[in-house]
């Protein structure tokens, strides 16, 4: 604004030169004229003390104006107290002299510089507008205007500035941008426009009014002329006052004429400003704007921000949110934004899109069972909305997939309507959860399920299957009637010669015919199971088949037969190599043919020593050492036995194969040490009498006779006369145990060992007692009494009492304590189901001592031994990883539990999914954790502790990457659907925390 006061000054001058002029030689004119020197160099104090001085002067009547003048404006200059009434003093003093403008102008600016408009409007009002220049007139006509405009005054304030707008001075600028400002301010943005483009054009307002000018152009709707005025001023004008505002109105104006591109754009530049906070309705249309430029990633930036809510912006967030990461192929996120959107009822349309759509991302990535649900739920709630007929569709497909079979189950059941692709839907689930049942070993359960498919027949290959697993079921239940039944019942559906389901229905029924002694019809079975499967390179139970069928030719005299199986097997290196060789000796023995007998025991012997079959190996050729009369070799082989198998079954038979070998080697004190050993240790054994009769021979033949009596009175003192009633007693408690009459079998095996204390049977009645104080749940009586068989070093019974002390302790978790005990069971074990409880043992006993590495050598080793128990398996899985994890062997820990998610669906696999996800989250892995969850969880959600562990640790890992709305939505899904209760107080727990 122009302050200067020139031309007022300029006619001050000229009439102090007239005055001078006319009193050049009058002392008062020469002060005068002094005084205004000192007004002109600005020294106001010194003017104004001598103005007020020459005042007291004898002054004509112009001399007296112009002292006054001067005198009040030094005053006001000086900021005198009371200056301001001098000049008002002067004005009222000389109403018609020229000087009252120049006075109240100067009183008036006086005021204005000093921001006292409210003295400065009366001021600039005592100014005649008329008797003044036009630049002067528009001077005093905007300031007054904006004195008014300063003290709020919008109305008067807009008369000064109109009437300044028009006159093309400095001031029409200051004016127009003042009253485009109060247009704007009073609603009349037309106007606004109009005066705010006038100021636009002067480089003063050419940085202020782009953005004021924007905002209204969009107020009004003129989107074409918001762009066609914001563009150019953006890209040509360096300095903008709230450029970032400029960006944002385009970036309004840009999506109203759905120009998306340019939308994105400006609001992507208004957001990088870091200047200001768009509202919801703004981030939700940023991300509208960057969702149909394709640019999903930058859209969910903006759509997550708006998606927590209640209201129907949240709700369109969360829609476009799982449209926008289905995009970016993330389907989890998907899902929960979907389902959020589901959630809410602020628009029923997109509720219900919502719902389809969440069924749909869940179906395609895996989660069956929250497919089956939401679908479920859309046939309920829209029975004739626009995606009914592909929910059923796709309802059938998420029925057959999903791993909770009962809760699918039930939703079909209770369809008051079914379609044929339902009932096959039916049929496949009723079966998959009949195998479920199976595999958990609850056989009954199993069958029931089986009966349901077979009730719905649509599908062949899985009538034939349903009829296969009931044959199982039944076999493990030891039915066998039922099961040969149930096999039978498949073949006389007469399936293709090749199928998968017919082949084993052959190895189910052989075995079925073999344990019931239907060796005959078990033969066809077993021939036509190893002759279809020879070849084939899934072998699956083709070598133990080929074994039972060489055992089967065996029992049927059928010697050349089962030779020749038994040669076959040995050949195809199976699996029962070892038993293969020890059988094809027995044979050959049969047959004669000894040499070649011997050579296929010492294949055993020298190449599986820790074959089950080694000891019968080791006895068999003795025995046949004794047959060709090659006692030297015969009594080697004994005493390779009796040394290296100090518990075995064997023990007083190769005693007494030793005692007739060295007795036909005329070593005589050896044979007598053994007869002894026999009636000492194994004094009720079945050769026990042919002991005693050898020791008789061989004293005589030594001249020892007089020994033998001490012998006679043992063996009398074993057996004596009262046999039978000893007998009767034992065989009278044995059928109170296996009657599960375990109270009264404790009572009455206790009751023989006080009438019979020195019986041969007194181990064997031991481990009976302790047998059945276990199964009563009594461990210590159980341990006490096993203990004391374990005292019994040559006891026959000692193995397992051995045994059984390491499986109790094992359950006490007196780890330490087991281990030699179950090392020792694993040395003693007989079959795999021996070997495996004693591996397994093993495995957890050294794992919880902190013996890693053993626990991992061990669970390898029931690995080894393949399915012995539906969980076998899995189990040393599990316990693997584990013990990799504690042993701080983290990438060989995450294969190990790779490898058990990837083969088996079972709990032991959930648990190993969860450790997994687990340790890429302690890694920091977050999305890789969450990728395993995602990728892997949908098998496992039967087991819904480990399931909602998983969805637990999700949630922890979005809320690492940032994520809380997914990780909102994780939590919430979780109350909601979990059938766990302790996952879902954790979950709200954690829910709690993120409000």
């Amino acid at each position: 604004m122009k302050k200067t006061l020139v031309l007022f000054l300029m006619v001050g001058a000229s009439h102090l030169s007239i005055a001078q002029s006319s009193l050049h030689q009058n002392s008062s004119s020469k002060t005068l004229d002094d005084n205004f020197e000192l007004y002109q160099k600005k020294l106001f104090s010194a003017a104004r003390f001598e103005f007020e001085s020459f005042k007291e002067s004898e002054l004509d009547s112009d001399q007296k104006i112009y002292a006054d003048f001067y005198h009040a404006i030094s005053a006001l200059k000086t900021e005198n107290p009371g200056a301001s009434d001098l000049v008002y003093a002067f004005i009222r003093n000389n109403p018609d002299h020229p000087k009252i403008n120049e006075a109240a102008h100067v009183l008036g600016n006086f005021f204005f510089d000093r921001k006292n408009f409210k003295e400065a409007i009366p001021a600039f009002k005592k100014v005649n507008i008329e008797k003044i220049w036009p630049e002067q007139r528009a001077e005093v006509l905007f300031k007054t205007g904006y004195s008014y405009f300063q003290l709020k005054d919008n109305k008067n304030a807009l008369v000064y500035f109109n009437q300044v707008k028009g006159q093309g001075s400095e001031y029409s600028p200051d004016a127009f941008y003042y009253a485009g400002f109060i247009a704007m301010e009073s609603g009349n943005y037309d106007q606004a426009i109009k005066d705010f483009r006038e100021a636009d054009k002067t480089p003063f307002y050419a940085g202020k009014v782009p953005y004021m000018l924007s905002g209204l152009y969009y107020r009004q709707g003129y989107y074409d002329e918001l762009i066609a005025y914001a563009e150019p001023v953006l890209s040509s004008r360096k300095t903008l006052d709230r450029k970032e505002e400029i960006h944002l109105y385009l970036a309004e104006g840009y999506f109203e004429k759905r120009n998306f591109v340019k939308a994105a754009a400006n609001y992507d530049a208004f957001v990088n400003a870091r200047k200001g906070d768009l509202s919801r309705p703004q981030i939700y249309k940023a991300g509208v704007a960057q969702f149909e430029t394709q640019n999903y990633q930058r859209s969910t930036d903006y759509f997550k921000v708006v998606a927590t809510g209640d209201d129907n912006l949240a709700q369109v967030s969360s829609y476009y949110l799982g449209h926008a990461y289905l995009k970016l192929n993330n389907a989890q996120f998907a899902s929960n934004s979907f389902n959020a959107a589901y959630k809410s009822d602020a628009d029923p349309k997109i509720k219900e899109e919502a719902l389809i759509n969440y069924a749909k991302v869940n179906l395609e990535r895996g989660s069956f069972q929250d497919a089956v649900t939401a679908l479920d739920t859309y046939l309920e709630n829209y029975p004739r909305g626009s995606y009914a007929q592909e929910a059923e569709n796709l309802l059938t497909d998420a029925l057959v997939n999903t791993n909770n079979y009962l809760r699918a189950i039930e939703q079909i059941e209770k369809m008051p309507r079914k379609s044929a692709r339902i009932n096959a839907a039916y049929q496949k689930i009723a079966f998959y959860q009949g195998l479920v049942y199976y595999r958990d070993k609850r056989y009954d359960l199993a069958n029931n399920y089986f009966d349901k498919s077979l009730k719905q027949a649509s599908d062949r290959d899985l009538v034939l299957q349903a009829h296969f697993w009931k044959g199982e079921s039944f076999a493990a239940r030891e039915n066998l009637p039922q099961a040969i039944s149930a096999y039978e019942a498949l073949q006389k559906l007469n399936p293709r010669a090749n199928d998968t389901y017919l082949i084993k229905s052959h190895y189910g029924l052989g075995y079925a015919f073999f344990n019931s002694q239907q060796y005959g019809k078990a033969e066809g079975q077993f021939k036509a199971y190893v002759d279809k499967m020879q070849g084939n390179p899934e072998k699956e139970n083709y070598d133990d088949a080929l074994m039972r069928l060489g055992d089967i030719y065996y029992v049927q005299k059928k010697f050349p037969q089962s030779l020749a199986v038994f040669q076959r097997a040995i050949q195809e290196r199976n699996a029962s190599i070892d038993y293969a060789y020890f059988r094809s000796g027995v044979l050959l023995n049969f047959q004669s043919r000894n040499s070649e007998a011997i050579s296929q025991l010492d294949q055993l012997i020298n190449n599986y020593p820790s074959s089950l079959y080694i000891e019968d190996a080791i006895y068999q050729k003795s025995q046949i050492n004794m047959e060709e009369t090659q006692y030297a070799q015969a009594r080697d082989g004994f005493t390779r036995l009796i040394s290296s198998r100090p518990n075995s079954q064997f023990i007083p038979f190769a005693l007494e194969g030793r005692a007739i070998a060295n007795f036909s080697l005329q070593s005589y004190d050896n044979t007598i040490d053994d007869y002894k050993r026999i009636l000492e240790n194994h004094p009720n054994s079945s050769n026990a009498e042919a002991a005693l009769v050898g020791l008789q021979e061989t004293l005589a033949l030594q001249g020892r006779s007089g020994e033998f009596s001490q012998y006679l009175s043992r063996y009398r003192g074993a057996n004596p006369d009262n046999k039978s009633l000893q007998n009767l007693e034992f065989e009278a408690a044995k059928n109170l145990f296996f009657s599960n009459s375990l109270e009264q079998s404790i009572k009455a095996f206790s009751d023989y060992l006080r009438n019979y204390p020195q019986s041969g049977l007194k181990d064997e009645a031991t481990f009976f007692i302790g047998d059945a104080h276990y199964r009563l749940g009594r461990k210590d009586q159980a341990l006490a009494s096993f203990y004391e068989i374990d005292k019994m070093k040559n006891s026959p019974e000692r193995a397992k009492a051995m045994q059984r002390i390491g499986s109790i302790e094992l359950e006490n978790k007196n780890y330490a304590k087991a281990l030699p005990y179950l090392r020792a069971s694993a040395k003693n074990a007989r079959n795999k189901i021996e070997e495996h409880e004693a591996y397994r043992g093993l495995m957890n006993s050294h794992y919880f001592t902190n013996g890693f590495d053993s626990a991992v050598f061990y669970s390898n080793r029931v690995i080894q031994l393949g399915s012995v128990t539906p969980d076998a398996i899995p189990e040393a899985m599990l316990l693997k990883g584990k013990a990799y994890r504690k042993a701080g062997k983290n990438d060989l820990a995450d294969d190990a539990l790779m490898a058990l998610v990837n083969e088996y669906k079972t709990v032991q696999g959930a648990e190993g999914l969860f450790l997994l996800a687990e340790s890429y989250h302690l890694k920091g892995n977050f999305a890789q954790s969450n990728d395993a969850i995602f990728d892997f969880s949908e098998p496992f959600s039967a087991h819904d502790f480990w399931y909602g562990k998983g969805f637990l640790l999700l949630a922890e890992n979005y809320i690492k990457l940032g994520e809380e709305f997914q990780a909102k939505a994780t939590l919430e899904s979780i109350v909601e659907r979990s059938t766990n209760e302790e996952i879902k107080t954790m979950a709200r727990e954690k829910l709690a925390k993120l409000k």
